[in-house]
């Protein structure tokens, strides 16, 4: 057998000689060059045009399709698909030898118009608010056919941006945090059948976090009660990382996945608690701190002494009440739950937690104090930020 790839001619054939060089059969694929969006039409032609019968068309040596009387196949639209291995077999007609002869292969390779496009972002696919930022559309034209003008369309999240324009560029002159999303592009040539997609690309703007909002609830207490510290940024991209601290000393972090504001509760344990308290709200871009919040804890009072004659039973519960107020201090100094071990703080967002786990996980690390005991050291913003996808 013998097999003939004819690249620059009318059709590409394949033919078998047989007995004295006698070719019964060829295969012919039309047209003689096919790109994507021709109609791709394989015919199955005996020797000097002779009419064939029981003819099975073949691809890469799997069944394709059979015609008892050789109408030609029509395979549609080609894709990179239909590149491949195709023969045909058959008998030739009014012939005293009634064998099924095979026409060898012909290969059909289906070539590009262009390859398919890539979305790309410039300068960044991440940038701050108010940036411009442009989109671009890119591929390339196969060499015979340079002379096509290809028309581009862009979209986001399933709206058309801009709709088969010669322009492959889609300018954003000050993005706004309304811009992220998912973008994709297509192009086509002007008046072709073919038209390809890009893969998407994640867009996201960055609004930097205003300086956030301290708030002490109360400001004045006891040894004993509760205190929250609000801490709210009204602007910013989520997540957010807020920070609490006491006299600029890192107390305790929280992410807020979805934005709004990140609570913690404690209950004052010593006079040591009192003191200037502030928070720090950051994400990817930015950083920002609150003014400060001064707490104070209030003094234990000793009673003064009573002037009736009835002193004893008030001068009595007075001491009782101003030991318990120091045992308990005492208590609050050697406990385990310590501000200097960050295990007393309850710490959360406001609002819907749903997603955190996609978030990077604050590192809380272990040391020692000066008595041997375990507190954390927090992760640092810069560390956290470095985690984020």
């Amino acid at each position: 057998p013998r097999t003939l790839w004819l690249t620059g001619e009318l059709m590409i054939c394949a033919g078998v000689t047989r007995g004295e060089g006698t070719i019964w059969l060829s295969l012919q694929a039309q047209p003689h060059r096919v790109f994507e969006g021709d109609i791709l039409i394989l015919r199955c032609r005996g020797r000097k045009n002779a009419e064939l019968s029981q003819v099975t068309y073949y691809r890469d040596g799997k069944f394709l399709h059979f015609s008892k009387n050789n109408r030609p196949v029509f395979l549609g639209t080609a894709t990179a698909n239909s590149s491949g291995h195709y023969n045909c077999t058959g008998r030739v007609k009014y012939t005293r030898n009634m064998d099924s002869w095979d026409s060898g292969t012909a290969t059909v390779q289906v070539q590009e118009w262009f390859l398919p496009p890539v979305l790309t972002a410039l300068p960044s696919h991440e940038l701050c608010e108010g940036k411009p930022v442009t989109l671009r559309c890119q591929t390339k034209l196969h060499s015979q056919t340079l002379a096509w003008r290809l028309l581009f369309s862009f979209h986001k999240d399933g709206r058309t941006l801009q709709n088969r324009s010669p322009r492959p560029e889609l300018r954003i002159p000050a993005a706004k945090e309304g811009d992220s999303g998912l973008y994709w592009c297509k192009a086509s040539p002007e008046g072709g059948r073919v038209q390809k997609r890009s893969p998407q690309l994640e867009l996201r703007v960055w609004t930097p976090v205003s300086r956030p909002l301290l708030t002490l609830r109360p400001t004045s207490l006891v040894v004993g009660d509760e205190v929250e510290l609000l801490c709210e940024a009204q602007r910013g991209s989520p997540p957010i990382l807020y920070s609490f601290h006491l006299n600029g000393d890192i107390l305790r972090n929280h992410v807020a996945p979805h934005g709004g504001p990140a609570s913690c509760l404690f209950r004052v344990m010593s006079q040591q608690d009192a003191g200037s308290y502030s928070c720090e709200a950051g994400n990817r871009v930015s950083r920002e701190t609150s003014e400060p919040e001064t707490l104070s804890v209030d003094d234990p009072q000793v009673l003064s002494a009573p002037t009736s004659r009835n002193w004893l039973v008030p001068g009595l519960l007075a001491s009782l009440l101003a030991m318990m107020v120091i045992a308990a201090a005492l208590l609050g100094y050697f406990r385990p739950w310590r501000k200097n071990e960050g295990l007393f703080f309850t710490c959360h967002a406001k609002g819907s937690t749903e997603g955190h786990s996609q978030l990077p996980e604050l590192t809380h690390t272990q040391e020692k104090d000066s008595i041997g005991r375990k507190r954390p050291e927090l992760e640092t913003f810069e560390s956290w930020v470095g985690k984020m996808p």
